[in-house]
């Protein structure tokens, strides 16, 4: 079994409803992001999938959440964006384009700040 990742970021305000603490108002995060992809054969060049085939449909993804307020954003308009909501939501959004019989989207990580993650995988 091979895997791979690639690890990026963006900017971005939230703030969490019904939350007893200092996260309940509007604070911002430079959001890391980690996807990694699983497969078990490799293409004719020796790789699983393209970096750059990886890091275009995420950067495309995160266009939605980048320098947005989450909590406008429609995904999140009856959820709070947490970590955990933006992984799953970044796994909806790709499982498509990297679950096919060569390869699967197996996990999301993103990171608030550098000691705190959260991870989604189905």
């Amino acid at each position: 079994m091979y895997e791979i990742s690639i690890n990026t970021h963006f900017c971005a305000a939230h703030r969490l409803i019904g939350y007893d603490g200092p996260c309940a108002g509007p604070h911002g995060h430079n959001w890391d992001v980690e996807v990694f992809v699983r497969g078990e054969s490799l293409d004719e060049l020796g790789m699983l999938v393209d970096f750059r085939e990886i890091k275009r449909a995420v950067n495309s993804a995160l266009e939605e959440l980048d320098h947005q307020d989450l909590n406008t954003v429609t995904v999140f308009k009856d959820r709070n964006p947490t970590s955990e909501h933006i992984a799953e939501y970044l796994s909806n959004k790709l499982s498509a384009e990297f679950n096919n019989d060569r390869c699967k989207l197996h996990r999301i990580t993103v990171h608030e700040t550098p000691q705190t993650g959260a991870s989604y995988w189905k």
